[in-house]
């Protein structure tokens, strides 16, 4: 057995989406757009009594308890999805509602100002999952597609945005800066 590293090249509609800064002003179409929608919606719900208000958490329960009725009817919601919401979401219903309205904002300033891109369509799409398993349909489909290609586009959806300052000076866990050794006793490259 060869110890041989083989190379697989990238395509190069691949290596131009998900890697060339030239690729940045689609991203950055995409990344308004969902940007707009997460902030807009997290900010009627920063902003209403039911999310974070008196009556934090009436929403949450509100919405919760109409997925339950679904996954009774048999209907969009699984079971296990249905036990989660009534044994942890639904007691935990005020504390949900301050997660779901400022990630949403949150989730909506990242994206529109290009920082931390990666991570903040991460967040959406993990909502919008969320969302679709407790069967509810409207735009989450397409703005978890949305998310999914940005989190793709990591490299490159910020470059219109602050993530072209920040993930340099930031840096990946797996390209850590090696620090320098000034023990002469040391030979390069070892």
């Amino acid at each position: 057995m060869s110890n041989k590293m083989i190379h697989i090249p990238e395509n190069p509609v691949s290596r131009f989406l998900f890697s060339s800064t030239g690729a940045g002003w689609i991203w950055l179409i995409v990344r308004l757009y969902v940007g707009y929608t997460w902030l807009t919606s997290g900010w009627k719900k920063v902003n209403s009594d039911a999310w974070t208000g008196e009556n934090a958490g009436a929403a949450v329960t509100g919405f919760m308890q109409g997925a339950l009725a679904k996954a009774e009817e048999g209907k969009d919601v699984s079971s296990w999805y249905a036990a989660f919401l009534e044994n942890f979401v639904i007691p935990n219903a005020k504390a949900f509602s301050y997660v779901v309205a400022f990630g949403e904002v949150l989730v909506g300033l990242g994206l529109i100002l290009g920082l931390l891109t990666g991570i903040a369509a991460f967040c959406g799409g993990l909502m919008n999952v969320s969302f679709l398993f407790a069967g509810t349909v409207s735009s989450n489909p397409l703005l978890f597609v949305l998310a999914t290609w940005l989190v793709l586009a990591w490299k490159n959806a910020g470059w219109y945005g602050l993530d072209r300052w920040a993930l340099p000076l930031l840096g990946t866990p797996w390209s850590a800066k090696k620090k320098h050794s000034t023990d002469s006793s040391e030979s390069i490259g070892s």
